[in-house]
C-alpha cells in the first residue's frame, strides 16, 4: 500500500514526479514497492538484487549417483541383470528331420529359459524343443546338463523342462503379474540371441497389451504383451521382466521382415503362464475349457436381415459335437437348412447370446473368455435364444479333446 506521505508528494507539483512515478512502476514489476520504500524516500533507486542461480548445483545430484557413478535407473537395471542372470539358462536341442533326398539329417536348434523353482524346473518356449531328440541346458560355461519335457501347450507356446541338478544351483526367478501392465512401463529382456551370445540384457517399454498372435499350433494367442526389447533368434523362451527383475512374459516371437530384431517383440503374458503351469507339472499338459461348438454363424446386423433373426449380434449354432458340454446340456444346432441365392445356409439352432452375462458376438471371443478365465470342471451359465424365449442353461466345462 502507498503511504499517506508518498500520495502526498505525488499530488503535488514536483519537478521529480515524472522520475519517482516511473520508479514506482519499476519496483511494482520488480515484486512488489515494499522493498524499496525506503529507498524511495530518501530519494535512492537501489537496483534490485540479483536473481537467485536456478541451476541445480552438482552437489545436489550426487545422491542419485552412486559410488560406482551409475544413476538411479541404471542401478536398478545393473541390480536386475545380476539378480536374474544366474536364473536364465541357453537350451539347445537335437531334431532329426529329412532332408530333400528323404534322408534323416540332424539339426540343432538354440534357446533360451528360466528356472522356476529349485526341484529344476524350467520354463521355456514350446517351439524351442518341439520335436527334439535330445536337450541340453546350459547354465554358463561351467555346467551343461541334459533335460526332459516335462509339459507343453503348443496353444500358449509354453513348455516345461527339468534338469537333475544339485539346488544349490538354481536360482529361480520370481514370477510377477500382467493384468496391471501399462503401456510405457519399463521392460527387460535377457536371453541368448542367435545360441551363442549368452545371457544378453536389452531393455526397451512395453510398445502395446492385449496383441494377437499365432501359436505353432496355428491358433491364436490372445493376451499377448508386445515390446521394443531387443529380440532376435535364441531369445525365445526367456523372461521378459519389470524393473524391479519380477516376470511379467516369456518372450516367444518377433515381427521382423529380415529375421532379426526390428523393435516389434512379443511375450505370452506371465497371468497365462501361472494359469497353466499347475496342469503342465501335473498332467503334462495344459487341459483346455470346452463347449463342444463345431460350426456357428458370427451374427451380423446383415444375416440377421436376411434371415429375419431377431438379434442383431450372438452365435447362431450350427453343429455342436457329439456328447459335448452343450450336446449334454440340450443346446440345439441347426433343425432345417435354406438356399439363399447361391449359398446354404443352416437355421434353427438356438442362438447363444451371453456367458455368464457377458455379451458374445463372436466365435473367437468365446474361446478367449474360455481360455483366459476359465477352467476345466468350472460351471458357466449359457444364455441362449430359443423360439423367441430366454434361457438360461449351466454347463461344465470339459477338457477339449487332442
Amino acid at each position: 500500500m502507498i503511504s499517506r506521505r508518498l500520495a502526498a508528494k505525488l499530488a503535488k507539483p514536483d519537478s521529480r514526479r515524472p522520475l519517482l512515478v516511473c520508479v514506482l512502476a519499476t519496483t511494482l514489476l520488480l515484486g512488489g514497492c515494499t522493498t524499496y520504500l525506503p529507498a524511495i524516500r530518501e530519494g535512492v533507486v537501489q537496483p534490485p538484487a540479483a536473481p537467485a542461480d536456478v541451476s541445480t548445483p552438482a552437489a545436489a545430484l550426487t545422491p542419485l549417483i552412486d559410488a560406482a557413478g551409475l544413476d538411479f535407473f541404471e542401478r536398478r537395471v545393473v541390480d536386475v541383470y545380476e539378480t536374474v542372470s544366474p536364473s536364465v539358462v541357453s537350451i539347445t536341442t537335437r531334431v532329426l528331420r529329412r532332408d530333400f533326398f528323404f534322408n534323416v539329417v540332424p539339426e540343432e536348434g538354440a534357446g533360451s529359459g528360466f528356472v522356476i523353482d529349485k526341484a529344476g524346473h524350467i520354463l521355456t518356449n514350446y517351439h524351442v524343443v518341439d520335436g527334439a531328440e535330445s536337450i541340453e541346458v546350459s547354465f554358463g560355461d561351467q555346467l551343461v546338463t541334459p533335460a526332459t519335457v516335462v509339459g507343453v501347450d503348443p496353444r500358449n507356446d509354453v513348455a516345461v523342462l527339468k534338469v537333475e541338478v544339485d539346488s544349490a544351483a538354481l536360482a529361480p526367478v520370481t514370477l510377477g503379474a500382467s493384468g496391471d501392465l501399462r503401456v510405457g512401463q519399463w521392460a527387460i529382456a535377457i536371453g541368448n540371441p542367435f545360441g551363442q551370445f549368452g545371457r544378453t540384457l536389452t531393455t526397451g517399454v512395453i510398445s502395446a497389451l492385449d496383441r494377437t498372435i499365432e501359436g505353432p499350433d496355428n491358433r491364436t494367442i490372445n493376451g499377448i504383451i508386445q515390446t521394443d526389447a531387443a529380440i532376435n533368434k535364441g531369445n525365445s523362451g526367456g523372461p521378459l521382466l519389470d524393473s524391479s527383475g519380477r516376470v511379467i512374459g516369456i518372450t516367444s516371437a518377433i515381427f521382423s521382415p529380415t529375421g532379426t530384431s526390428a523393435g516389434v517383440g512379443f511375450a505370452v503374458p506371465v497371468d497365462t503362464l501361472k494359469r497353466i503351469l499347475p496342469d503342465l507339472l501335473t498332467y503334462g499338459r495344459y487341459r483346455h475349457p470346452w463347449l463342444g461348438i463345431r460350426y456357428a454363424y458370427n451374427i451380423t446386423p446383415g444375416l440377421a436381415e436376411v434371415i429375419r433373426l431377431p438379434v442383431q449380434e450372438g452365435l447362431l449354432l450350427v453343429q455342436l459335437y457329439d456328447g459335448s458340454p452343450l450336446a449334454a446340456a440340450d443346446i440345439r444346432g441347426a433343425q432345417t437348412q435354406e438356399i439363399l441365392g447361391n449359398q446354404r445356409v443352416y437355421l434353427g439352432g438356438d442362438i447363444v447370446t451371453a456367458v455368464d452375462g457377458q455379451a458374445i458376438a463372436q466365435i473367437s471371443q468365446l474361446e478367449s473368455i474360455l481360455e483366459s478365465d476359465y477352467q476345466v470342471g468350472d460351471t458357466v451359465t449359457i444364455s441362449i435364444l430359443r423360439d423367441g424365449k430366454n434361457i438360461e442353461v449351466p454347463v461344465e466345462l470339459v477338457e477339449e479333446p487332442r
